[in-house]
């Protein structure tokens, strides 16, 4: 008989609803299915995918809190009287930050409903190629069946499970941006970018931190801007644990946690006691209760992830994945959205456009951010050899920190361009305030194939920090090595 749906959308976030709506565009009879699974500590949240609940949204306000505590160091400097020392109240700021988000929750349920894209709030799994069996959290079943099946279940966080009591009393970032009260003293151990979006926040706001990290920082970034973010955060008062691994956790007679690690550089085993340990050891694809090995859907056996082609099919003829749950693919928000809008007009608006993965620009919200777009040093010179890449790089002092007398040691930026023929850009690299906001608009210039000489050209408008990248007269020949793969 024919399908219930045109299209079933199997995860509520960026991706899967940006796809929904997008096909419900074309007259289509469209479902969403979408459950949150709660993590190991119980926290729960709404519809809305990742990026709203537990990732860019409150993480980005949580990293505004920690600026503004900045900026009311900086204000004294320019006249303003303001009484020391100040405050922060995590629980005020949590709850205005939740409440945010479950505004965001209601908005995404209304704009279902507006266009008549059926919600169903059940965690679903494959009967068949063309089913998907439904169950509620009081154990309702519902039967779906749907023409077309798009996969955007995205990830969850990993806990480090050889490491005894990690599950027991450790949280993650699903966690953190849903504490009612503050985490208190905070271990965050192994440096992912949001290992250290999260210090960089928490140290802003006040509270005590310390990163643990066993070799490099923000792996797949490019290494050296890496090592400026981490140097400026141990200036601004972050701590680390260099060269260090936990072993295990226990819970002491107080409630605080007792953290023992290995210290490799000394041979040495050390321990000492937080009030929260937040694991970021990276994320996992959310596949475990799919069924995909029912109906044929293959996955990578190493990181779990869907396998899919230019046009985000999966092994089986319509099913398809789009998002962090699919493998070679950023994990990015706006990517998601993209390829889920470029999904459904394919399907259904004769469209045959493909989404381009290359350069695109994102930003790690440490204190002092880092955006980038392209190719970090690193792969530039494995794709292209050392000998045919050049660097500009300068390091820059923003306006704003000269009247506050504030450290810009870290402020720095590069540009890595092909040495030969018109000098074209393979990666830009920015370090400083509001560094999302710089690389977003030079992104233009790089995905359209800008050169050197072109960005020499463009006039700066003055006196920004963005204006520096206009003025990159400095050549710096590369004498890295050359150890990560990704051309």
């Amino acid at each position: 008989g024919k399908n219930e749906y045109d299209l079933l959308v199997v995860g509520g976030g960026s991706g899967g609803l940006a796809c929904a709506k997008e096909a419900a565009q074309f007259g289509k009879k469209v479902a969403v299915l979408d459950y949150v699974q709660p993590s190991p500590q119980g926290t729960r949240w709404g519809l809305g995918g990742t990026c709203v609940n537990v990732g860019c949204i409150p993480k980005k306000l949580m990293h505004q809190a920690a600026l503004l505590g900045s900026a009311l160091k900086d204000a004294q400097h320019y006249g303003w009287n303001i009484a020391q020392p100040v405050h922060h109240t995590w629980s005020v700021m949590a709850q205005a930050v939740q409440n945010y988000v479950k505004s965001l929750n209601w908005g995404h349920r209304v704009q279902l409903q507006d266009k008549k894209v059926k919600y169903f709030n059940m965690k679903g799994s494959f009967s068949d190629p063309h089913t998907i069996r439904g169950l509620t959290a009081a154990g309702k079943e519902t039967v779906i069946t749907a023409e077309n099946i798009v996969i955007a279940t995205g990830g969850r966080p990993k806990y480090p499970m050889h490491i005894a009591g990690a599950l027991e009393y450790g949280i993650t970032s699903d966690d953190l941006f849903w504490l009612k009260e503050s985490p208190g003293r905070t271990l965050t151990p192994f440096v992912f970018n949001v290992s250290l979006e999260c210090a960089g926040f928490l140290t802003g706001i006040g509270l005590d931190t310390t990163v643990m990290m066993r070799s490099i920082p923000l792996r797949g970034f490019d290494q050296q801007m890496a090592s400026l973010v981490t140097e400026h955060m141990e200036s601004y008062g972050t701590k680390f644990l260099k060269r260090c691994f936990p072993t295990r956790v226990e819970k002491l007679e107080n409630n605080r946690l007792q953290v023992t690690w290995k210290n490799t550089d000394l041979d040495t085993e050390e321990s000492d006691s937080f009030d929260t340990v937040m694991w970021a050891v990276g994320r996992a694809p959310d596949t475990q209760s799919l069924n995909l090995e029912r109906v044929g859907v293959k996955t990578n056996p190493e990181t779990g992830k869907i396998i899919v082609d230019a046009s985000e099919a999966t092994s089986v003829p319509h099913i398809y994945a789009i998002g962090d749950i699919t493998e070679g693919r950023p994990e990015l928000t706006p990517t998601a959205i993209a390829a889920g809008k470029l999904l459904a007009q394919r399907l259904f608006g004769q469209s045959s456009e493909l989404m381009d993965y290359d350069n695109v620009p994102t930003t790690v919200f440490t204190p002092l951010e880092y955006g980038c777009v392209g190719l970090s040093e690193e792969t530039a010179m494995q794709c292209y050899g050392s000998d045919n890449i050049e660097v500009y790089h300068a390091y820059y002092k923003p306006l704003e920190f000269t009247v506050a007398e504030r450290d810009a040691a870290q402020c720095y930026m590069k540009m890595v361009c092909l040495r030969e023929g018109e000098q074209r850009v393979l990666g830009l690299h920015f370090i400083g305030p509001n560094a999302g906001e710089v690389i977003q608009g030079f992104a233009l210039g790089i995905k359209c194939g800008a050169t050197y000489p072109q960005l020499m050209k463009t006039v700066g408008i003055h006196p920004t920090c963005a204006e520096e990248i206009t003025k990159l007269h400095i050549t710096k020949r590369s004498g890295l090595d050359a150890t990560v793969t990704g051309c």
